[in-house]
């Protein structure tokens, strides 16, 4: 399991969001610079323990209401072949030196690693406290599991959030494609998408604070059978 170190990051992740957020289609326009808190999130493990993987939730507080976004995040000890625009900063890390911060759904091992928990082999993480699993973290998966996941092939943002399509490869011949929709906007209480009507395979829920400290929860991604 990962080991969360309790060091200093700089510039710190608010820091590094606030000037990347507001380049996002999906980021709601404020007349003010983002003034970001984190409120929630969770981790997985990258199995071979090189990669850190975080689901990170930020609200902003710079527009008329607080909005909160989902922002997942990978950090990596050298650069990500061909991530160069999901490059979101290389903050100096305390104990590992410096990091190179990502948009997760660009990077292979984050989108892996969610497919894994979607299926029930990957394991939810507290987000601040070393090797201490996170049962609040909800995920469902109907069907035939999915393996020998190549991808992400292709990443597409909106007003809608991220899809990031994917496919396997195993036995040699292409499979899928299927399509995980990363949410990004985060609306307390949204429904899940009802399975076979819009071909959703499964999805990720969990938690996060409200500005008067009241606990929310709303569905974080979706995965799809091929493009919603």
């Amino acid at each position: 399991m990962a080991v969360i170190h309790k060091t200093t990051l700089s510039p710190t992740k608010m820091e590094l969001l606030a000037p990347w957020l507001p380049t996002q289609p999906w980021y709601v326009r404020t007349e003010r610079e983002p003034e970001l808190t984190r409120v929630g999130g969770f981790r997985l493990d990258d199995p071979q323990g090189e990669v850190g993987i975080e689901f990170m939730v930020v609200t902003d507080a710079s527009g008329d209401r607080p909005v909160s976004y989902h922002v997942p995040v990978t950090y990596r000890g050298a650069p990500l072949d061909g991530a160069e625009q999901a490059l979101i900063g290389t903050p100096e890390h305390g104990v590992l030196g410096q990091r190179w911060v990502y948009d997760g759904t660009h990077d292979p091992v984050l989108v892996s690693q969610l497919l894994a928990f979607f299926q029930g082999r990957a394991e939810a993480q507290a987000q601040s406290v070393s090797n201490t699993p996170d049962p609040t973290v909800a995920r469902h998966f109907s069907g035939a599991g999915l393996s020998g996941v190549a991808g992400p092939s292709a990443v597409a943002s909106g007003s809608y959030g991220t899809d990031v399509a994917v496919g396997s490869t195993e036995g040699g011949d292409p499979a899928g494609p299927w399509t995980i929709r990363v949410s990004r906007l985060l609306r307390p209480g949204q429904q899940v998408p009802e399975p076979g009507a819009t071909k959703a395979r499964g999805h990720v829920a969990a938690g996060w604070r409200g500005p008067d400290g009241e606990e929310h929860r709303g569905v974080f991604a979706v995965l799809y059978d091929a493009a919603p």
